[in-house]
């Protein structure tokens, strides 16, 4: 039987989705024990369920085979294109609803066709440079990533001797891909430091973030208006020479968008990768110990997938999907979380194999696959190799189900990731110096790696405001 089937009738044959009972998405199983959640739903609905979003009702996709089937999208049924939202076009969705200003972005993620072609192609050139390894750009990233990471490590190391406590979230996994992000961007020494704090305030999503996000698309679109006149060595910049008649305004939406996708999306890789191997499954444990580090990315990828849930898409007419048949502008959500844990996914993996599947669906598949997706690895892989270098024994500091979770449909990533750890080796001494290297953001060599960030370095910047947005 086909995953999903364009369906004639008009009538369905239970009520609308309106009119179901539906089960709230965000509870505390689904932030604790997301496992037991998806696997009741299943158990009580099969491959897609009624749940209510943040007060929107909306079908979540949780089979793997429907998953995949309504990614790749082949007979062209699905539409990512907001205005295809019947309750929207009809004014049922509550103006203040939570997720609406992400969604009305209008960005690539919301496109379909040649608008989205376009787009995407503007996206496959700009990251090119800095995905194929062979270009100067994607290996000065690298040396950027590690240079960042050892920096952190040392200034979150600071103090304490050989042994200490950390919060590897927000004194490390996070904040490492926004430095890298300041960098892609090519905004300018100083005016990026405020940018990223700026967009720590919007993706914590705290009391401060539409201020923040307001502050931040328009940085970022001055950012993209100097690209038009003055290009460099950026994201932006080659975007721009591989679709020149890109405007200002598309390019801002797009490197807004970029902040979730690989800023967050990568800082959520990257703790989840570093908290399933302190305490997940053998698997991702045995693939660092083996050598094997773009293995445990793709365990924890599986286990974990930073979007759990996926963006909103709608059925251009009505569509049957499992016992359901889903009307025309329903809202619509994949869970690869859901899907990775459906038989029809574990069921062909052996459990005390070193590898794991590539058929996961945390990258997408279909119009809409991530095409970040080796940036985002290769930055994720550098952050744990670096840690587990430096490292000789990182402990968990609460006990596994412990670990505070952030409260959100999409995301799943922790609030705070901590840690007691002991050095490989003694940290070393704090310079005193102001450091041409280090004010310029100049290549460090391998000896000098794990030294002390100088005082007015962007980490010890990005740090401390760090510090003082959370006090």
């Amino acid at each position: 039987m086909e995953p999903q089937t364009p369906h004639a009738e008009s009538v369905p044959a239970h009520p609308p989705l309106e009119s179901l009972a539906v089960q709230p998405l965000v509870n505390r199983d689904y932030e604790s024990r997301p496992a037991l959640f998806y696997e009741r739903l299943r158990a009580e609905y099969g491959p897609v369920a009624p749940v209510d979003v943040l007060g929107v009702p909306a079908w979540l996709v949780i089979g793997y085979s429907q998953t995949l089937d309504i990614l790749r999208d082949a007979r062209g049924v699905w539409s990512k294109r907001l205005d295809s939202w019947r309750a929207r076009r009809e004014g049922r969705v509550p103006a203040d609803w939570p997720l609406l200003p992400a969604f009305e972005v209008e960005s690539s993620v919301f496109r379909d066709g040649a608008e989205l072609t376009r787009l995407r192609g503007a996206w496959s050139e700009g990251l090119r440079p800095f995905q194929d390894r062979s270009r100067p750009q994607a290996k000065e990233l690298e040396r950027s990533v590690r240079r960042y990471a050892d920096e952190l490590i040392t200034a979150l190391s600071e103090g304490g001797g050989r042994t200490g406590w950390a919060d590897l979230s927000a004194q490390y996994a996070r904040p490492l891909p926004l430095m890298i992000l300041g960098r892609l961007l090519g905004a300018e020494p100083g005016r990026g430091d405020e940018m990223i704090m700026d967009i720590w305030r919007m993706l914590d999503a705290g009391p401060d973030a539409a201020e923040a996000a307001q502050r931040v698309t328009a940085e970022v679109a001055a950012v993209c208006a100097a690209k038009t006149t003055s290009p460099g060595e950026d994201l932006p910049s080659y975007m721009l020479a591989a679709v020149p008649d890109l405007t200002v305004e598309e390019l801002t939406r797009e490197m807004v968008m970029s902040i979730g996708l690989i800023g967050d999306y990568t800082g959520t890789l990257v703790c989840n990768t570093i908290a399933e191997v302190i305490a997940g499954e053998a698997g991702v444990r045995d693939s660092v110990s083996a050598g094997m580090l773009s293995e445990a990315v793709n365990r924890a990828a599986i286990t974990s997938p930073p979007m759990a849930n996926l963006t909103f898409r709608w059925p251009k007419t009505d569509v049957r999907v499992g016992r359901f048949l889903i009307a025309a502008g329903d809202p619509v959500m994949l869970s690869p979380a859901a899907a990775h844990l459906d038989p029809a996914f574990t069921g062909s993996m052996a459990p005390d194999s070193i590898y794991s599947s590539r058929a996961h669906l945390a990258w997408g598949a279909g119009p809409h696959a991530c095409l970040g997706r080796e940036l985002a690895t290769t930055i994720t892989t550098i952050a744990v190799e670096r840690l587990f270098d430096r490292f000789s024994g990182l402990r968990l500091a609460l006990p596994a189900d412990q670990l505070p979770w952030r409260s959100s449909p999409m995301m799943r990533g922790l609030r705070a990731l901590p840690v007691n750890y002991e050095l490989a080796e003694d940290p070393p001494q704090r310079s005193g110096g102001t450091g041409a290297a280090s004010r310029s953001g100049a290549e460090t060599t391998p000896e000098t790696d794990s030294a002390a960030p100088e005082p007015g370095s962007l980490v010890r910047r990005i740090l401390r405001m760090i510090r003082l947005a959370q006090s």
